[in-house]
């Protein structure tokens, strides 16, 4: 299992995508001198008595009220138990994990006045891989994701359940089994775990690394799908995208040149085609492309930024014994940054969608009506075009802004919300349709291109057929389709298409 070094507030992007996808984080250890101050300047806190919120007080609306000293470990393991209020299905482990890091890098940051000891259990857990249960519905994205989170630290004093290597079971089993101590939270430290925007920043971070791999599906998609029409590549000519400036509409334009070159389908109709221009959906793709990934980098940078920021509340200041209460829980930047992702998944989805339609029909793409040899006692890929616009149009809804809904919480003390939560996990499942549409795209598009036999297309094109028709063979008459689809989908999903497009740089969410 590999592992990573996490510097506290220095992390790259690539840093958690591979927390993401497995990798086990170590943290840089020169940061426990200022896990140590901050917890040391809680205990002068205490020590004077003042009212501080979330140390001697109360939560939300609660705040007024004062805590005695005698009662401030019952206080925070009450505030963890209270705000364990999540339903739903469990979140995925993969997400969860990135959660726990993001939180574990938050308050290696010494900020939030956390001891040594509850860092390294966080640590701890993820190298044993010991991954709280945390169901995935209950915040709104502001006083932090504290339903999640609160789930995640109720683990760490041993209730609720986790996933292990040997299934899910108990927190206080799950510890025993693997070495670990529950914790007997002090002063803060509960308050601190489960106010943050970890949660919202981990379901984003997940759905902007699988919509990456979306996007270069579907580039690749796209230029099969070009070549299955015999579109023209005049339309990825650098001149035209250099005159409209936007770097990210080049890029795109350059990697379906390049995807394309070489082609003999290309070559075989470029004089004598009495087609002046192509649809939309094949002729406009460097544009719909490009925009989909300008705002993808948007929104990479942005949850880049929140992932090593400090968002819980309040705010432990070392060099002056303060603490400040702020809105740093506010996830309004992960909201906002969810509903680009979500726009720009939605739109490769539909642009991928129309290409199937554009391929189905005779009347367009020059083929045998939805791609198969004998139409009429063969449907080919009629139905899969429907399932593709099913797809997209469940996407459509989805990408509606969650961004611009507020419902007040806490007796009206917090009173705009940002419903980053669940603007964010929504990505997975549009992701996933939208893999759906550009796997169903995959196939019709080898389709076309077995049309055009003897001729082939480009090296890169036809080693992405060579990987489609290795598990896919060509459709002569109906058969059981779902099993090809699911396939094909997997392909685009694990990033297998990506791979096989020998030597073609595919750009990505860092320019």
């Amino acid at each position: 299992m590999n592992e990573i070094t996490l510097k506290p507030g220095e992390a790259s992007l690539d840093d958690w995508r591979a927390i993401y996808r497995g990798a086990v984080p170590r943290l840089d250890p020169s940061c426990r001198a200022k896990i140590e101050a901050s917890a040391r300047t809680v205990e002068r806190i205490v020590a004077k008595g003042d009212p501080v919120y979330g140390i001697n007080t109360g939560f939300g609306k609660l705040a007024s009220v004062r805590i005695p000293a005698q009662d401030l470990e019952t206080l925070q393991k009450n505030i963890v138990l209270s705000h364990s209020a999540g339903v739903g299905a469990p979140m995925p482990q993969p997400v969860v994990r990135l959660m726990m890091a993001l939180k574990m890098a938050s308050l290696a940051q010494g900020a939030s006045g956390v001891r040594p000891q509850t860092v390294a259990l966080l640590e701890a857990m993820l190298a044993a891989q010991v991954i709280p249960v945390v169901p995935c519905q209950g915040s709104v994205g502001a006083s932090g994701d504290l339903a999640p989170l609160s789930h995640m630290t109720a683990t760490m004093i041993g209730v609720g359940e986790c996933f292990t290597p040997h299934g899910r079971v108990p927190a206080h089993v799950a510890f025993v089994t693997h070495g670990l101590e529950p914790l007997v939270l002090g002063a803060k430290e509960g308050l601190a775990l489960l106010n943050g925007t970890q949660f919202s920043t981990a379901y984003a971070l997940a759905g902007l690394f699988e919509a990456e791999t979306l996007f270069q599906s579907a580039l690749i998609a796209g230029a099969l799908s070009t070549d299955a029409a015999r579109g023209s590549d005049a339309p990825f000519d650098p001149r035209i995208h250099v005159l409209r400036k936007h770097r990210t509409q080049q890029e795109a334009a350059e990697t379906l040149r390049n995807l394309m070159a070489g082609s003999a389908i290309r070559e075989s109709h470029r004089e004598g085609d009495e087609r002046v221009q192509d649809p939309y959906c094949l002729r406009c793709q460097p544009q719909v492309m490009g925009a989909a990934l300008d705002v993808l980098r948007k929104a990479a940078d942005t949850l880049e930024t929140e992932a090593n920021g400090v968002t819980d509340n309040p705010l432990i200041f070392a060099e002056d014994d303060t603490a400040l209460s702020g809105g740093n829980f506010h996830a309004e930047p992960v909201a906002f940054a969810a509903d680009m992702i979500a726009m720009a998944v939605c739109e490769i989805g539909s642009l991928s969608e129309r290409r199937i339609a554009m391929l189905v029909d005779p009347a367009l793409s020059g083929m045998p009506a939805f791609l198969t040899p004998k139409p009429g006692l063969n449907s080919g890929f009629m139905i899969p075009q429907v399932t593709a616009a099913a797809l997209v149009s469940e996407n459509k809804q989805k990408a509606f802004p969650a961004s611009v809904d507020s419902i007040p919480t806490s007796a009206n003390q917090e009173d705009h919300v940002s419903m980053a939560a669940h603007g964010a996990r929504r990505l997975l499942d549009m992701v996933e349709n939208a893999a759906g549409v550009v796997g169903i795209e995959l196939l019709a598009a080898a389709q076309g291109c077995d049309f055009h036999a003897p001729l082939a297309s480009s090296r890169a094109l036809e080693a992405v057929r060579a990987l489609v028709r290795a598990e896919v063979p060509h459709l002569e008459d109906d058969r059981h389709f779902h099993p090809d689809m699911a396939k094909a989908i997997a392909m685009v999903r694990d990033g297998r298409l990506v791979l096989a497009a020998q030597g073609i740089a595919l750009p990505g969410v860092r320019a």
